[in-house]
């Protein structure tokens, strides 16, 4: 580094880009929640509403991802991602389907849940103040 770089600050806009990253996350959670439930009613896409709703769910959680994925770094939102979509399909699965929350499952679910949080304080931490 010479004497004349000069290190210019990150935009104001880059806090509000961040943050709209990850809003579209959570969105993308939740359209991955709707796509492992409408897999689960699909009965292995034999039935066609839940197939329909399983493909137009699986478009929109892989575009969601994919725009904040333009700004979260891979590994972090893919497990952000994957954290909300088992979390969303283990509470969720009991109301639509069959299934039962046992204590087991829901110990492990909060360690999942755990997790997610600890990985974007993790990622909040690792940003320039701007």
């Amino acid at each position: 580094m010479t004497s004349d770089t000069i290190v210019q600050p990150l935009p104001r806009t880059h806090g509000r880009a961040t943050a709209k990253a990850w809003l579209t996350l959570l969105l993308a959670g939740a359209f991955e929640v709707g796509y492992a439930l409408s897999v689960g009613g699909s009965n292995g896409f034999t039935v066609l509403p839940w197939s329909l709703a399983a493909v137009a769910f699986f478009l929109l959680t892989l575009f969601a991802l994919s725009l904040a994925l333009r700004t979260i770094d891979v590994g972090i939102g893919y497990a952000v991602w994957a954290g909300i979509g088992a979390v969303g399909a283990s509470l969720l699965g009991p109301v639509f389907f069959d299934e039962q929350l046992t204590p087991a499952k829901a110990f492990w679910l909060t360690v999942i849940i755990a997790g997610v949080v600890w990985l974007k304080l993790a990622d909040s931490a690792e940003e320039p103040a701007g």
